[in-house]
Parts: structure tokens; sequence; C-alpha cells
């Protein structure tokens, strides 16, 4: 075996995980200085009882509070919601909620630093594999992330951003959060099939760093640790809702781990067209397409997955002859959608979809090579 290169960063990000570990907020806060933080989440967390007990403990600090993140973090918003701070003073971000909430505190941090337009930061995608970053170092406003879901948005240094029909996609080493506070209690409202779906996208994280162009073996080592999480949170039905939850916070994180290290490929490339163009949540599109996507890369990277797969069966005691088919079968078993249309989507719309596929940076780090827009077809056609 020759000795292998491998080239990886890991960021300064303090990270708790544990019931209760949100009240340290505050702590977390005046440890960096912070005087004045912009709190973002959604409408759902707004009204909930477990923001009614955090706010408690932001008593008598000035904060601005958005509670209008879109389902997709979209240039439209974040643009108004950093005009609206630009002369504020605010020296923090404080992000409560799922990928969306994440995702919209990192573009936030990044236009209030760097100015002008969103897309001015995005990174560009040259086929067949050339991805360019620009160079953005100014200083960042920190984000505290607490997360809600399993999309593990808040411990990667990428992020998208919704504008118009297409996703703008960015990788800034500065916007992984400064501190991360994973507690289970905040997420005892979060309907259990929407962390079901967040699940499938933590896996696709997973699965695709195990194949990804960019893997190595500290990524490949994080990812089984995620998989067996995620294994037993899916398919251990003695487990209590309560222990689900903690498990699969704790395997999305992993998995952000992953997705920092290794990349991600063709599936998430289709999510995230699909996203944009019909206002899909990711974890459901995610959810529909993973099974199909690892049968196309599979082809090449059957060998890559065979350690996921030991895990995945061991774990759920069945017999599957590949990751994609222990997928499908757990899509079946738990009633979460498994084709396109179910989410509004019609054969006239694959095609269109395809060709913007081949746009999406994911596709310089997939194992097979994706040369021409009839082959993610194929695949749309197989998920419709």
């Amino acid at each position: 075996m020759t000795i292998p290169s491998i080239d990886y960063h890991l960021f300064g990000t303090h990270v708790r995980f544990g019931a209760g570990c949100a009240e340290s907020l505050r702590l977390e806060l005046n440890a960096l200085g912070s005087t004045l933080p912009v709190v973002l989440m959604q409408e759902r967390m707004a009204a909930s009882e477990a923001w009614a007990t955090l706010r408690q403990t932001l008593s008598g600090m000035e904060t601005r509070i958005f509670t209008s993140v879109p389902t997709h973090s979209s240039v439209q918003w974040v643009e108004s919601v950093a005009r609206d701070l630009v002369d504020s003073g605010c020296d923090s971000i404080v992000a409560i909620g799922g990928g969306s909430v994440s995702d919209s505190a990192k573009a936030l941090s990044m236009l209030l630093s760097e100015g002008g337009c969103l897309a001015d930061h995005a990174t560009r995608f040259t086929p067949p594999s050339t991805v360019e970053i620009p160079s953005r170092t100014r200083a960042k406003l920190p984000i505290i992330s607490l997360p809600t879901t399993a999309s593990a948005a808040e411990v990667t240094p990428s992020f998208g951003v919704r504008d118009g029909d297409h996703k703008l996609l960015f990788w800034n080493r500065q916007l992984a959060s400064t501190s991360v506070l994973i507690d289970p209690e905040l997420s005892r409202d979060i309907p259990l099939k929407l962390m079901r779906y967040t699940a499938m996208n933590g896996l696709a994280h997973c699965f695709e760093g195990m194949y990804s162009r960019n893997r190595s073996l500290f990524s490949d080592g994080i990812a089984l640790q995620s998989v067996e999480l995620f294994a037993q949170a899916l398919t251990d039905e003695s487990m209590s809702p309560n222990e689900q939850r903690w498990r699969l916070l704790l395997a999305g994180h992993l998995s952000g781990v992953v997705l920092s290290m290794a990349r991600t490929c063709l599936h998430h490339a289709i999510c995230h067209v699909i996203g944009a163009r019909h206002n899909v949540g990711h974890g459901e599109v995610n959810t529909i397409l993973l099974p199909h996507a690892l049968r196309f890369n599979e082809q090449v990277a059957s060998a890559n997955l065979a350690p996921a797969l030991v895990v995945l069966n061991s774990v759920s005691g069945t017999g599957h002859l590949s990751v994609a088919d222990w997928v499908a079968a757990v899509i079946q078993r738990l009633d979460l959608p498994s084709s396109l249309s179910e989410v509004g989507i019609t054969q006239d719309d694959l095609p269109a979809i395809a060709e913007q596929t081949m746009k999406e940076r994911g596709l310089a780090v997939n194992p097979r090579s994706v040369t021409h827009s009839d082959q993610v077809l194929s695949i749309l056609r197989q998920a419709a």
C-alpha cells in the first residue's frame, strides 16, 4: 500500500451535545464577547416551548430576532436582512433550527463582512471537474448553531442559497460555526417524519463521502460511525422517539464532518436543482432520490460502500445485497416518499432538471463520470 495523500481542515468549532446544553447559549455568547447577537429561526421554532425557555437565557441582552427564515434559504431574504442589519452593530449570529436556518446564517455572515451581492461570492463549476472558490478573507461574524434536525449544516463550511430556479453554492472555512450546541430537547416539537427525511440527507452525506474522489481514511471512519447511529434510529422499533431523536442528531452532526472532509457528489447535485426549481424540502428530495443515485454509482463504487453495507445489515438484522436496496427497504417500511410524482414533479419536468444538474459542482468528485444529461435523466426517470 502506498502512503496516502490527505488534505483536510478541522474547523475551529466548539461542539457540545446533550440534554439541556442549549442553556449554555449565554455562556457561549459571553465567551465571544458578543453584546448584540442576531437570532435566526423559523416560525415553528418561534412558537415552541423550547424557544420560550431558551429565550430566558438571553434576558437582559439586546438582540435582533428574525423568525421568518424560508424553507429554502433565499437570496432575496438574506439580502433583505443584511440591508436591515448593515449599520446595526450586531456582532454574532445565533442559528436555531435546521439546514435552511444554518445556511441563512452563513450567507448573512458572508454578506455582512464582504458586501456586494451573494452571487458575487458563490463558487463556480466548469465541467467536468473544475471548481473555483472565490477568496473571501475578511473577518466573519461568528455563528452559534443550535440544530434541530439531522441536516448537518451546523458544522460544515459550505452552504446553498436559492436564487430563483437554481441554488448558489458557497464554501468558506470562516463560516463553519464557532460553537454548536446539539440539544435533543430543542427537537421535541419537530415531527419524527421530518427528522427521518433529514436522516436520509445525512446518510447521503456518508455514502457520497465514502465514494467521493476526495474520500480518505478519516472521512470513511467517521461515516461508518454515523451510518451505525442512523441505522439504529431508523430500524430499531423498540426505541423510543426520544432515543431516536438524539441518535439522529448525533449521526447528522457526524455526517457533516464527512461532508466537510470529502464533499458530496451527483446525488446532492440533483437534489439542489430539484429543491431550487420546485421548492421541495431538501430532506424530502434526498429521500426520494437516494436509492437511485446509489444504484448509479454502485456500479463503480460498491467496494467503497461495502463496509457501510455490513454495518447496515448488522444493525437491522437484514441481508440486503446493496446499500441502495437497504435504503429503499427502509423508505418503504417507514412510509416515506419514494417517487418524484409524490412531490408534484412530472415527467415533463425531468429533462430541464437533468440539464441543469450538469452545471452542479457535485459532479466534480463523483466516482462515476457524468458526461451527458441523459445519465442524470435516467436516474430521474427511475425515481419518477
